[in-house]
């Protein structure tokens, strides 16, 4: 970590030799010997963080002096934050400018005396740092080990705990019945070809343990003529790995030794194993393989011979896993977390192994649920902690110590080591650009799942992510699926078209997270209770999971980067106030769903400001010094009562993201939806950063507000709202010049208003339209949107079938048509059309009396939603051809079509089946969700209420 650390000063220090044309006299110098001190210090890092993550084998003078460039390299980011602020603070201008100006001078030279002093200071620390490190002679490491590296670490602490994975009793193991017979059924079956068989998880998830239950099976042994199980894990020589296949091969056949195996270099070795394994069906265990480049080391060395021959490898890494399909047919076997029943299994036989005939007592059950229910199906973590448990008294006094203290437990108890150590190495594997962003996880509160966009969006702010050509966005997401491919990270929700939408990581990861950022001085946590919550000048980011009254009195806001408040409580006003008049350097604000009611009027304050969530607060206006804010890059206030942004916003010329819009579902269903947007005025056209802008209300500037927007030629998402028929034209060539562009949403001001798009001549990049507005005729730009991924059609009313411009655009997966988007009778989906659409969603049609489906329509189509077609008597017949139907969702349908797909009674059930879950839904009011359910699945029918 604190080479992340450095290497952030370093970007730091070199983008403001970079783009500061102004720096002082002398400063530049000043900056240039930081750089160079810094640089050299670098070279040594990774050792030395090796070193100090190492607790058995470090002193304290290591870790101390990796401390000491955590510490300096912060100081260093401070003092260069300090120094924009002070040289780029807005003069003022009116009445009584020129005393202000003086005011300003005097202050400017003190601080910029203040800040002189400082990188003298920093400059002397880091000569004596660097003084320091050759006492203890660090060695420039490389990312990753080559075939020359110098052998496995004998004895490492982390490899000790992991060998019991590869010895455990067969009565020992359990939850691995189905992955088991499956890996079996690969080994045992299938292709002559040559085959990789991998299984891929997080840490702890019992991938060794499954594979070498496999390996050792009887079946297996008798199938295979040779098989060898090879640990590889993180430290290894490629000699070290065919020395030892060729020995187990060896010994399982009673084979000799060839000679002078020990002197053979790795050719020879290759050209021994090629031709022992030439006519055998072989079977070889890579177990815990961690880098891409070890398919290239080894694939020569076992030949594809078309005897049915397997590998197997266990890996965190999917990507190593992707990296073997070069050379191999593969299958992945993603092990899954143990089901609740078996992991309940699996801790009583580990806790009350030796007494109480392997049963949980009564009194024990809730505790022993509660703790079983925190290690989320982690085997390893149920193993661990039931060991532990298995020592202490059964009584609930002593079992609830350990459920309370389970994160200082996993830290100090001996029972507990090898599971912190074994969860430690994914994160000690991270490239340093990955560290700080998997620490990020531990500020939200445990068992969070976290908006993506919200996640890398802060990364951004916080200076983590870094450009190499593409948008900032884009490789936020690269390093966020980085971290799920090591299964560090787990996703929670997937949109419709695969992309991630929310994440989290296993809560023992969290805690393991939580303290190693303690140990970082990397967050402050201020949690409901909390005898002790006041700040220390290291504290560098805030989480408040408590009312935020209590952090008040106790808190020094002038070094906090970052702030995030989970808590309700409390009145949130008075904190922000002391924020914006106190904070230097914070860049991340997050008072997501908190009880704020209004901003201070002083917020343009906060200089470096970056990031700045009020979204689900009860704001209803954002001040004007808002336009002070030059860093600002995401201002989000969705769901909220702001509904007109000063002008000042204008002034922003980094902000990439304004999110703003308030959605009323308690309100009555309304065709033109239930979403208002912001109004903004004139001067919109000096946001050239912005990459998300919606949702705005284009009646209030008309024409020249839309004509402004052209000039975004950065926008991804753009969202209009209360569009009029003459604003067509504007907008067609507005979004003509908006190359980049990717979801479009226009929503029309009224039900009549037609609005002509027919002249855009084309979005390529489009993969959202949303058009809620009359339309008439489809624009025939629509159909050659190759990238669409989603459409949806309100209030068209479309004389012709709309389905003809639709069907063969070749990436379309969701398709929604309602509220009269179409004004004929039959919607008629048509052979060959629609290949790859998942979802369809038709509602409100009120004119639609038929849904033709003909086989051989909507092949991929997984789940169907009809609403309210009043006139559709009958269920479509084509849906028994849809055979990858899964879901079909009936909402306040005519009584006829319920009372035909009836199980019992229902001459039309026929149709539905073989489709595994049918939804009929009937409105009961007053709100909008407020449906009472039935499900019809197969033969079986149930009720229950929403």
């Amino acid at each position: 970590m604190a080479e992340a650390a450095i290497s952030f000063a370093l970007g730091e220090v070199f983008q403001i030799l970079k783009e500061e044309k102004s720096l002082l006299s002398g400063i530049n110098k000043e900056f240039l010997d930081i750089r160079d001190e810094l640089e050299s210090i670098q070279a040594f890092l990774k050792d030395a963080d090796r070193k100090a993550a190492d607790e058995a084998n470090t002193n304290d003078g290591i870790r101390t002096w990796v401390k000491q460039v955590r510490q300096v390299s912060v100081r260093i980011e401070d003092v260069i934050d300090e120094y924009l602020r002070v040289i780029h603070q807005v003069p003022r201008h009116g009445f009584g400018a020129s005393i202000c100006k003086i005011t300003n001078l005097i202050r400017t030279s003190l601080s910029r005396h203040q800040i002189a002093v400082e990188i003298q200071d920093i400059k002397l620390s880091l000569s004596l740092i660097k003084e320091r490190s050759e006492r203890y002679k660090f060695q420039v490491l490389r990312e990753k080990p080559s075939s020359s590296s110098t052998g496995r670490i004998e004895g490492s602490g982390w490899n000790d705990h992991r060998m019991g994975s590869l010895f455990i009793e067969e009565t020992e193991i359990v939850g691995f019945e189905l992955p088991r017979d499956e890996l079996l059924s690969l080994l045992l079956e299938g292709k002559k070809e040559r085959t990789l068989i991998s299984v891929v998880g997080m840490g702890g998830l019992g991938k060794t343990t499954l594979a070498k239950h496999v390996f050792d099976s009887e079946n297996v042994k008798i199938h295979f003529h040779c098989r060898a199980c090879i640990t590889v894990s993180q430290s290894y020589t490629v000699r070290g790995i065919f020395t030892d296949m060729i020995k187990q091969f060896c010994r399982e056949t009673k084979d000799p030794l060839p000679e002078m195996l020990e002197e053979m270099d790795e050719k020879t070795l290759i050209s021994e194993l090629r031709q022992y394994l030439e006519h055998k069906r072989y079977l070889i265990f890579f177990d815990d393989v961690w880098h891409e480049h070890f398919c290239d080391q080894v694939e020569l060395a076992m030949p594809s011979n078309n005897r049915s021959s397997r590998i197997i490898i266990t890996t965190r890494m999917i990507h190593v896993v992707e990296f073997f399909k070069k050379s191999f047919p593969l299958h992945v076997h993603n092990l899954q977390p143990l089901p609740s029943d078996k992991a309940w299994e699996l801790f009583c036989k580990k806790a009350f192994k030796f007494e109480l005939d392997g049963q949980c007592p009564a009194e024990l059950k809730g505790m022993s649920n509660e703790i079983v229910g925190k290690c989320k199906g982690l085997p390893l973590a149920i193993v661990a902690i039931g060991g532990l448990l298995s020592t202490k008294s059964k009584t609930v006094f002593e079992w609830r110590k350990v459920s309370q203290n389970l994160n200082l437990e996993l830290h100090r108890n001996a029972h507990l080591t090898g599971l912190t150590k074994i969860l430690s190495l994914s994160y000690d594997d991270l490239p340093y650009y990955l560290k700080p962003c998997i620490l990020y996880f531990g500020i939200y509160p445990e068992d969070s799942s976290i908006n993506h966009k919200r996640l890398t969006r802060q990364w951004i702010a916080e200076g983590f992510v870094k450009s190499d050509g593409r948008t900032l966005e884009q490789v936020a997401d690269e390093y966020l699926s980085e971290l799920i491919y090591r299964s560090l990270v787990q996703v929670s929700w997937v949109g419709f078209e695969g992309k991630v939408k929310s994440c989290r990581v296993h809560d023992l990861l969290h805690e393991l997270i939580v303290r190693k950022m303690k140990d970082l001085c990397f967050c402050h946590f201020v949690h409901e209770g909390d005898d002790e919550s006041a700040t220390s000048a290291s504290t560098r980011r805030l989480s408040i999971d408590t009312s935020i009254n209590n952090v008040l009195k106790s808190t020094n806001f002038t070094h906090i980067r970052a702030l995030h408040a989970f808590g309700k409580g409390g009145t949130v006003e008075p904190f922000t106030g002391l924020l914006a008049s106190k904070s230097r350097v914070l860049k991340v604000l997050d008072l997501e769903s908190t009880s704020l009611n209004h901003v201070p009027r002083n917020l343009g304050n906060i200089f470096h400001l970056k990031y700045l969530n009020l979204k689900n607060t009860k704001i209803r206006s954002i001040p004007k010094s808002v336009g002070r804010l030059q860093n600002l890059e995401t201002l989000d206030i969705r769901e909220t009562l702001v509904h007109e942004l000063p002008s000042e916003i204008n002034k922003l010329k980094k902000l990439r993201h304004l999110l703003a819009f308030h959605r009323n579902y308690e309100a009555e269903y309304s065709l033109l939806g239930f979403t208002t947007g912001v109004l903004m005025k004139k001067g919109i056209k000096n946001l050239t950063s912005l990459q998300n802008l919606c949702y705005v209300e284009v009646e209030h500037g008309g024409i020249d507000l839309i004509q402004e927007l052209r000039f975004l030629k950065q926008l991804r998402k753009l969202g209009l709202r209360r569009v009029r028929r003459e604003h067509g034209k504007a907008i067609c060539a507005s979004v003509a010049e908006m190359t980049h562009l990717e979801s479009l949403n226009i929503t029309a001001i009224g039900e009549g208003e037609i609005i002509d798009l027919n002249s855009i001549s084309s979005i390529p990049q489009l993969q959202r339209l949303h058009l809620k507005a009359r339309l008439e005729r489809m624009p025939n730009w629509i159909s050659k949107l190759e990238f669409l991924v989603k459409m949806r059609l309100a209030l068209s009313n479309l004389k012709d079938d709309p389905l003809r411009s639709l069907e063969n655009l070749p990436n379309l997966l969701k398709l929604t048509i309602w509220d009269n988007a179409y004004g004929g009778e039959i919607l008629h989906f048509q052979s060959g059309g629609f290949r790859k659409l998942k979802e369809l969603n038709l509602a409100r049609l009120n004119t639609v009396s038929a849904i033709l489906i003909d086989k051989g329509a909507l092949l991929s189509l997984e789940h169907v939603k009809i609403t309210k077609i009043t006139h559709l008597k009958k269920v479509p017949s084509g849906i028994k051809a849809l055979y990858n139907l899964k879901v079909i969702d009936f909402c306040d349908m005519p009584t006829e079509l319920v009372e035909s797909i009836d199980p019992q009674n229902g001459q039309d059930y026929w149709i539905i089946n073989h489709v595994p879950l049918v939804f009929i839904r009937r409105w009961v009011g007053p709100k909008l969700n407020d449906f009472e359910v039935r499900i019809v699945h197969s033969s079986t029918k149930e009720s229950l209420t929403n």
